[in-house]
């Protein structure tokens, strides 16, 4: 039976949370707005506030208006230089704005291209939209390169040791995963072809990646595909194929016929959105479903530990450093602990 996950601290809110930021180091960030008399604006883009509260006790250091408001594309997180980066529409189409981290002043602010999804990496914040991918240095805030080829689309990128992972789907429909040089954007190789019907996650942590997805039977050679075979039979769900499933992939050494690992997860049908997402975070994979959360180690598949976390359920973001789990519900904030 699973146990209730501790929790450090809980935050009742006075703004309507839609976004948060934490690392290993330094103040949890969160972004909300205030929702206006009768719940309507007169603009595409929803005015933002942007605030820090103390990682340890949720005491809040600052909370200041915010440029970046609510609306398509968003990201927060901290620089190169340990300043908080916020990425998204503005009133003035979108950009990037740098903040101290002290106090919330506003230090720096750059006009950027239109994105669906960032991931931040160590020096650069990586941005996808369905046609591009691109590189914003943190830094001096400007492009570093970008990345498209005809007939692609692209729907999620994750920096992992020295690339950026993309998952993608061409004209045929299917989605695949790809792989581009982090420095330079320029394409290294298709990891996974695009046969997949969905991936509904993909993650990255060490040097290994880890996908949420079904069908892996389209995908997988020799060995691994016997593997699965032999893994949906013994699935106590009854099911003939796999419809939800995780698959690692290191950067060196994996392939079709050699992942890391596979799990599966369903054999039954399910929802065009399933009630499962994934988190990686020092060596670890966290698997949420529902109010449960399960930890496994990223390079074995492992079980590491199993929680339940009051509100997982109800969560409009999530995030996980460093052994913390920050959990985001409409008006609250909270912190767990997780000693997998």
């Amino acid at each position: 039976m699973p146990s209730t996950a501790k929790r450090r601290w809980s935050r009742e809110l006075a703004t309507i949370v839609d976004g948060i930021g934490i690392s290993s180091q330094g103040p949890i960030l969160v972004h909300g707005y205030d929702a206006p008399p009768g719940g309507k604006w007169p603009d595409d883009v929803i005015p933002g506030k942007l605030g820090a509260m103390d990682r340890a006790t949720g005491e809040q250091c600052w909370m200041v208006p915010c440029e970046v408001g609510y609306g398509r594309g968003f990201a927060v997180g901290f620089g190169a230089r340990s300043q908080v980066l916020v990425l998204g529409p503005t009133a003035h189409g979108h950009r990037v704005v740098r903040m101290s981290v002290e106090s919330g002043e506003i230090l720096d602010v750059a006009t950027i291209p239109v994105f669906d999804q960032a991931s931040f990496g160590s020096e650069c914040v990586y941005c996808c939209s369905a046609r591009r991918i691109f590189s914003l240095d943190t830094n001096s805030l400007e492009e570093a390169w970008s990345y498209s080829r005809e007939g692609e689309r692209y729907h999620q990128c994750m920096p992992l040791d020295g690339r950026v992972l993309v998952v993608f789907s061409t004209r045929a429909g299917g989605q695949g995963l790809l792989a581009i040089d982090s420095k330079s954007g320029n394409f290294l190789e298709v990891m996974i072809p695009p046969l997949l019907p969905v991936i509904h996650g993909l993650v990255a942590t060490g040097a290994v990646a880890v996908l949420l997805t079904e069908s892996l039977d389209k995908v997988l050679e020799g060995e691994a595909a016997s593997d699965l075979m032999r893994s949906v039979a013994l699935h106590p769900s009854g099911g003939i194929r796999d419809t939800l499933s995780l698959i690692a992939m290191s950067v060196t050494g994996s392939s079709l016929s050699a992942p890391e690992w596979i799990e599966v997860l369903e054999t039954k049908d399910h929802d065009e959105f399933p009630e499962a997402s994934i988190s990686a975070d020092s060596g670890k994979l966290y698997l949420e479903r529902g109010n449960q959360l399960n930890a496994l180690d990223a390079l074995t598949g492992r079980p590491l530990g199993v929680w339940t976390v009051p509100g997982l359920d109800e969560r409009v973001d999530w995030s996980v450093a460093d052994g913390a789990g920050l959990l985001a519900e409409e008006g609250r904030l909270s912190v767990f602990e997780f000693l997998a």
